[in-house]
C-alpha cells in the first residue's frame, strides 16, 4: 500500500514534535506500506519570515518573497530526513522542484499543473522515503509557492500523481468536527464526510483543509483522512456523497461562521444593461473578492445590490466602486462592519424542504438577526451581526446536531 502522509506546521513544530512524526513515518513503514512525506514549514516560521521582508520592503518583490518563503518548508523536510536516517529508516528530503512538482508561472498563488513523479517513484522503488517540502513548485526554473494551505495541496496532488491509496493529513486536531469545539465544547467528530460537504465547509471557514486540496481530492477521487499527530485515532474519512452512511445521510453535517464579514450597498443603480457587470469585474480587476450578493429591485429604473467582501476588503472595495458612480450614475453607497456569516452544511437538505426555516426560527429565537442570506444544495449562509457568531452558532448547533437530525433511507 502506497500511503502519503501530510504533516502541518504545528506537527513540525519543535524537534520534540519531529521525533514523533518521524516515529510515525517509520511505524507505517515498517508496517510494510510504502510512504511518501509532505510537510510545512515549522510552527510559525513562515509568518516569521513574511514579518522579516516586512521589516525591509513595504512591499516585497513576489518572486523574491517565494524565494524566502519556500526554504522554511526545506529545514522541516531536512530535520524530518535528519531524524528518519538516525533512526535506520532510508529518507531523503526534496524540494518541490526536485520531487517533480510543476506550476504555472505565478509567484505566491500558483497552482500544480504537472508532476514528473520518475524520481520519486525511483526512490520508493529503492525503499527509501521521500520527505517533500509542501507549499512549492518550480515555473520556467522560478521557484513558486502554493499559496495558503499550499501543503495540503501538495500531498494531494502527488497522492493523485502517485495512485497513492490513501493520503493522511496529520494536524493538531484528531479530525473533522460538526463545528469548532473551542465555541461549542460538546462539538461531535464525524467519522465521515462528503467530498461536497467539506468543500462547503472549508469555503465557509473552517480551517481543518484547504479548499482546493478538498477540490483536487474530490476531482481525483484521492481517499483523504484527516487525524492528529498527537494523538492517536482514526481521525475523519473524506469521501464521495456514495460512501456516506448508509442509514441515512445527516440533513446538517457541520456548521461553519467566518469573521472579518463586511457589508456594502450599491443604491439606486439604473437598471442598465451591464451595469451590475461593470461593478464587478472592476472589483475582480482590483483584487476584492465577493461573497454574498443579494439584488432588489426598488422601482421599474432602479435597483439596490448589496454583497460582502472581507473586512479588509471594504476601503479598497468603496473605492473602486465610487470611482464607477459617474458613468453608471447610481444614488449611494453604504457600508456595514463588523458582520459574521454563518451557514449550515449537509448533503442531506438536499431532499429536506424547511431546513432554511428552521435555521431562521433558531436564530430568531436566539435573538440573532439576520441582514443578508445565501443558499446552495447543500448550504445556508446568514450574515450577522459580529458580536453575536458565537451565539448564533451555539444556537444553531443545538438545533441541527445535537438534535441528531438524519434523512431516512426512504427518501433518498
Amino acid at each position: 500500500m502506497l500511503v502519503v502522509q501530510k504533516y502541518g506546521g504545528t506537527s513540525v513544530g519543535s524537534t520534540e514534535r519531529i521525533r514523533a512524526v518521524a516515529d510515525r513515518i517509520a511505524s507505517t513503514a515498517s508496517a510494510g506500506h510504502a510512504v511518501v512525506v509532505v510537510v510545512s514549514a515549522m510552527g510559525h516560521s513562515t509568518d516569521a519570515l513574511v514579518d522579516l521582508a516586512a521589516e525591509l520592503a513595504d512591499s516585497p518583490d513576489l518572486r523574491e518573497m517565494d524565494q524566502l518563503l519556500a526554504t522554511g518548508e526545506q529545514v522541516s523536510a531536512a530535520l524530518v530526513a535528519m531524524r528518519l536516517l538516525t533512526m535506520g529508516i532510508q529518507a531523503k528530503s526534496l524540494t518541490g522542484w526536485q520531487a517533480g512538482i510543476t506550476t504555472e508561472p505565478v509567484h505566491g498563488n500558483a497552482r500544480v499543473s504537472q508532476i514528473d513523479t520518475r524520481a520519486l517513484q525511483n526512490l520508493i522503488a529503492n525503499g527509501i522515503v521521500p520527505i517533500v517540502t509542501g507549499f512549492q513548485g518550480i515555473a520556467d526554473g522560478e521557484v513558486t509557492t502554493l499559496g495558503r494551505g499550499g501543503s495540503d495541496t501538495s500531498a494531494v496532488a502527488l497522492a493523485a500523481a502517485l495512485g497513492a491509496d490513501v493520503c493522511e493529513i496529520y494536524t493538531d486536531v484528531d479530525g473533522v468536527y460538526t463545528t469548532d469545539p473551542r465555541v461549542v465544547p460538546n462539538a461531535k467528530k464525524l467519522d465521515d464526510i462528503s467530498y461536497d460537504e467539506m468543500l462547503e465547509l472549508a469555503n465557509l471557514g473552517a480551517q481543518v483543509l484547504h479548499p482546493r486540496a478538498v477540490e483536487n481530492a474530490k476531482h481525483f477521487a484521492v481517499q483523504l483522512v484527516v487525524r492528529s499527530s498527537f494523538t492517536e485515532g482514526d481521525g475523519t474519512n473524506v469521501v464521495a456523497m456514495t460512501e456516506n452512511r448508509m442509514e441515512g445521510r445527516r440533513v446538517v453535517t457541520g456548521i461553519a461562521f467566518e469573521r472579518h464579514v463586511a457589508r456594502l450597498a450599491v443604491v439606486g443603480v439604473p437598471l442598465e444593461e451591464h451595469a451590475l457587470a461593470a461593478i464587478f469585474s472592476s472589483l475582480a480587476e482590483n483584487g476584492v473578492n465577493v461573497d454574498v450578493i443579494v439584488q432588489s429591485v426598488v422601482d421599474e429604473v432602479a435597483v439596490d445590490v448589496s454583497f460582502t467582501v472581507n473586512e479588509s476588503d471594504l476601503g479598497r472595495a468603496v473605492e473602486v466602486v465610487s470611482s464607477l458612480q459617474p458613468s453608471l450614475r447610481f444614488r449611494k453607497i453604504e457600508r456595514e462592519a463588523p458582520l459574521a456569516k454563518v451557514s449550515i452544511v449537509g448533503a442531506g437538505m438536499i431532499s429536506n424542504p424547511g431546513v432554511a426555516a428552521q435555521m431562521f426560527v433558531a436564530l430568531r429565537d436566539a435573538q440573532v438577526p439576520i441582514h443578508m442570506v445565501s443558499t446552495s444544495e447543500i448550504k445556508v449562509s446568514c450574515v450577522i451581526p459580529a458580536d453575536l457568531v458565537e451565539k448564533a452558532v451555539q444556537a444553531l448547533h443545538k438545533t441541527f446536531v445535537e438534535a441528531d437530525m438524519v434523512t431516512p433511507l426512504t427518501n433518498l
